[in-house]
């Protein structure tokens, strides 16, 4: 049987695609499709035991069994749907995403701008690229939406990020959180941006005047 492979980031470049068209002996699961490509391309025995597996697009362990055609994304480690979650190649505004959650009754808006550092790690910086998987970037950043918004009632949280290049001083992602009260906007805000960098499949690069590398892949 065969399924498609999807590849981002570090790994999309090990192994020279985007996409692999592979044949896996069945029965066929998440885990010995992850053998089998462990064994044929050094990329993925580099990143083992740290990349998370996606079929169809929902999160799956080893054991998930696989199907003829299915979409089966390979996701390294993470360094950001609804209209109120969106990914751009285009500048963010930051009163656009205000405005997605702006209201009467907020109290307290709270929003987090993040840009583009001249220098990270000691090194100069020259540009950053940004790659997701989008399908699963906006639903994962709607769940932490939705899941700040239980946490704290009455809140309401948005989310804008940007993908490819950026320039020094450009706005990387922009998290607004509106609530009747500010310390539930502050809270709301920090939980988005904070579980948006560890959960969400959006990868940095990082292009130094020494080198560029994948900010995951890079002691």
């Amino acid at each position: 049987m065969h399924v498609t492979v999807l590849l981002f980031g570090a790994l999309r470049e090990a192994a020279g695609a985007k996409e692999l068209s592979v044949a896996v002996p069945e029965p066929a699961t998440v885990g010995a499709l992850r053998r089998l490509l462990e064994a044929s391309h050094p990329g993925f025995a580099k990143l083992a035991g740290r990349l998370r597996v996606a079929v169809n697009r929902e999160f799956a362990r080893d054991e998930r069994a696989l199907a003829e055609g299915d979409e089966v994304a390979f996701l390294p480690p993470v360094s950001g749907g609804a209209s109120r979650c969106t990914l751009s190649e285009h500048p963010l505004d930051e009163a656009d995403v205000v405005a997605r959650v702006a209201g009467r009754d907020a109290g307290g808006v709270v929003s987090f701008v993040g840009a583009v550092r001249d220098r990270a790690r000691g090194r100069a910086i020259r540009h950053l690229e940004y790659e997701a998987y989008p399908p699963m970037a906006l639903a994962e950043m709607e769940k932490i939406c939705a899941a700040a918004e239980e946490r704290w009632p009455g809140a309401r949280v948005a989310i804008a990020h940007r993908v490819g290049h950026l320039a020094i001083g450009d706005v990387a992602v922009v998290v607004v959180a509106a609530a009747p009260h500010r310390a539930e906007a502050f809270d709301a805000c920090r939980y988005a941006i904070d579980t948006l960098k560890e959960q969400v499949p959006i990868w940095k690069k990082e292009v130094a005047t020494d080198g560029e590398y994948w900010v995951d892949d890079h002691p």
